[in-house]
């Protein structure tokens, strides 16, 4: 089994309403043994990918999961390039030198628009490919969004395996895009070629020695070389289209799955609050404005359970301000012995750490995250406070 993330780290990416700086396309980690289990152990569980249904909508937090498309586009048609290379115009020989080289640059011409076709039968197939794998990919998260709708046990190895699926799934549309940067590579270079061709053309016209036949086909080979330019700027015009689209897709996925794994390892979706503030956690929508914490986390008790409510915090704070900075500040008591109070503070701090563990799993990237740590004397016991910044 593989990747599944270790730590279920979410590196800077998208979180909500935040803007990718940058994509990974390669795998995640090994699966994380110490909270699903050894790799032997969950072999020989012999589990499959649950069966469960998809839901015509689902959701993790404000990310919609359409509804899976049942087959894939049946051949290469439904996703056809609009690219048709023109027929080159044969010339009758005159005989002369110029109509020589009149004959090599046609011959030129030719092989790229042979190239042409082939490319854009390449981006066909190619187009085809990463809408398998995305269509692959949604199945996927969709089944994992609605087990964890209807409640499920945490690391649930069958939603791993799940996971893994979707995951693959990503990889595959990785080497789709790479593929269409190499296609993009080589119809650069036939761009070249044909410009090049162009010049031929201008410099030939200046050549002594050619008759009238040689310069008329000289004038329809450089309006059929033109035209070829123009197609070869409308295929590249495709494969840049595709590759933004795909990547961008790709890289808001990975942030997505990234965050839906820790779902698996919670054993719970973030969605949209549907019980009250549990004890001990309070939230403000006063997104600091008055100085007041967006969350006040009290540890108070072991297992405090309140990545659920930060969730619903964060999101509706970066739907209100969506560049938003977040400062987590540890909180400790001041009473007691200098003993006690140290005690109090480290305890405070780690748990600040865990807090921001969470936010990075959840998305929000380390660039927007900042930590500190204080004394209050009327604090009961330690605390965690979420700031807007």
């Amino acid at each position: 089994m593989r990747g599944f993330p270790a730590k279920l780290r979410l590196r800077p990416g998208l979180f909500l309403a935040f803007a990718l700086a940058g994509a990974s396309l390669t795998g995640c980690a090994d699966l994380d043994t110490a909270l699903f289990g050894d790799e032997a152990d969950l072999a020989a569980m012999d589990v499959a990918p649950a069966a469960v249904a998809p839901p015509t909508t689902g959701g993790y937090g404000n990310v919609n999961v359409p509804m899976p498309v049942s087959a894939a586009p049946a051949s290469g048609s439904a996703l056809v390039a609009t690219i048709t290379p023109i027929q080159i115009s044969a010339g009758a020989d005159t005989g002369t030198q110029v109509n020589r080289t009149i004959q090599s640059i046609r011959a030129q011409i030719q092989g790229l628009q042979q190239k042409i076709a082939s490319s854009a039968g390449r981006l066909s197939d190619l187009r085809n490919q990463g809408a398998g794998a995305a269509q692959s990919y949604q199945g996927s998260k969709a089944r994992i969004t609605a087990r964890l709708q209807i409640g499920t046990t945490r690391g649930n190895p069958e939603l791993v395996a799940e996971w893994n699926t979707a995951q693959t799934s990503l990889d595959s549309l990785s080497g789709n895009i790479n593929a269409l940067n190499a296609l993009g590579t080589e119809v650069t270079n036939d761009s070249s070629g044909a410009h090049f061709a162009l010049n031929q053309i201008a410099a030939t016209r200046n050549v002594s020695g050619a008759v009238d036949e040689d310069h008329r086909q000289l004038a329809l080979l450089e309006d059929e070389t033109s035209q070829t330019t123009v197609l070869i700027d409308r295929l590249l015009k495709e494969i840049s289209d595709n590759v933004q689209r795909s990547t961008a897709y790709a890289a808001n996925e990975r942030s997505n799955l990234t965050v839906l794994g820790n779902a698996i390892k919670s054993g719970e979706l973030y969605g949209a609050l549907t019980t009250p503030i549990g004890a001990g956690i309070t939230s403000s929508q006063q997104l600091a404005s008055a100085g007041s914490p967006l969350v006040v986390i009290k540890f108070d008790r072991p297992d405090v359970d309140y990545q659920q409510i930060l969730y619903a915090a964060l999101n509706q704070a970066l739907q209100s301000r969506p560049s938003a900075g977040f400062e987590v500040v540890a909180v400790s008591p001041s009473k007691g012995n200098a003993a006690s109070v140290q005690i109090a503070q480290t305890t405070a701090r780690r748990h600040a750490q865990d807090v921001m563990r969470s936010m990075t799993d959840m998305g929000v990237p380390a660039t927007r995250l900042g930590v500190a740590s204080t004394t209050d004397p009327g604090a009961g016991g330690n605390e965690v406070r979420v700031f807007v910044r």
